[in-house]
């Protein structure tokens, strides 16, 4: 998901090479990482029967969404990724909701964070893949479900933000997909308003935007209260949940730089994709020294 949206990012403001390199990474990535997950669950089976667990597996139909956007030119890959989203997003919704509809709703308040918005973000991607593919309803009915899974979920993460009094232990970089969610929402609200040119669909398209901007002050008040916590800075695999949503923001911004004439978006959205490069080079160069530091404390090569 980071990688791909940081290629395309990268492409929205010509950087050609920066995006070829980066969709060639997430494009390798992928498929490995699914061939990992399969022999991890082999050797421990993940518990199933926890909402929190299948919620996360979102992150697979929004990789396939985010690489199939990407490589939309390239109408075989397209279709085929979409085909695998929209499985995966068929097999896994169903499961989610009856799990989540057997646990009480202080139950759910007490479970939510940022991950959660998963849902939201892998059905905008659906709803990204159905305009690219001219598929105008199937757009709008994911377009709309995004929207509400996102409503859903933000209540229950703001219910228990206030519950345990905003307490920055309870944010985790997770919670920037609070921002993201709304931005991919405005990136399919745009893919929409070129296949559909409806006035609501951009009002639409406009308030989820300007909604995802006011997150940002906020998300980076807490984030700064969270890295001053003893420990917070060392690596840990959650910060790339930090990543995906500032390179959604800059192509968010850059598709209404585009849609609405605002020349200073697109400074903006330049800035975010920079941003967003360099939070992704920190990430993966930590990333490989966490995992070459592991190795050798483990005793992995003997």
């Amino acid at each position: 998901m980071a990688t791909g949206i940081v290629s395309i990012a990268a492409a929205d403001h010509g950087y050609r090479g920066i995006s070829t390199v980066l969709v060639v990474i997430a494009a390798v990535v992928l498929p490995v990482l699914v061939v990992v997950c399969g022999l991890s669950w082999r050797r421990s089976a993940p518990d199933f029967g926890d909402p929190d667990v299948l919620l996360r597996l979102f992150t697979y139909v929004a990789a396939c969404a985010v690489l199939g956007t990407r490589l939309a030119e390239y109408r075989a890959v397209l279709w085929i990724l979409a085909g695998l989203a929209v499985q995966f997003w068929l097999t896994l919704t169903p499961l989610v909701i009856r799990r989540m509809w057997r646990i009480r709703w202080i139950g759910l308040r007490d479970r939510s964070h940022g991950a959660w918005e998963l849902a939201s973000v892998a059905t905008s991607g659906l709803a990204i893949l159905s305009a690219d593919l001219q598929w105008l309803v199937g757009a709008l009915v994911f377009w709309v479900l995004a929207l509400v899974a996102y409503a859903a979920m933000t209540a229950l993460i703001l219910w228990r933000a206030f519950h345990e009094r905003l307490d920055p232990g309870g944010f985790e970089p997770d919670g920037w997909i609070l921002m993201g969610g709304l931005a991919i929402a405005t990136l399919a609200g745009d893919r929409i308003h070129r296949i559909w040119t409806s006035d609501a669909v951009v009002t639409i398209t406009v308030v989820t935007w300007v909604l995802a901007t006011l997150w940002i002050p906020v998300l980076v008040y807490f984030a700064i209260r969270r890295f001053n916590l003893p420990g917070a800075s060392g690596f840990r695999g959650v910060w790339w949940a930090m990543v995906f949503p500032l390179g959604m923001y800059s192509a968010a911004t850059f598709a209404m730089a585009a849609e609405m004439g605002w020349r200073g978006l697109h400074t903006i959205s330049l800035v975010f994709f920079w941003v967003a490069l360099a939070a992704w080079v920190v990430l993966t160069a930590a990333g490989l020294l966490f995992l070459r530091s592991h190795h050798r404390v483990t005793g992995i090569d003997r």
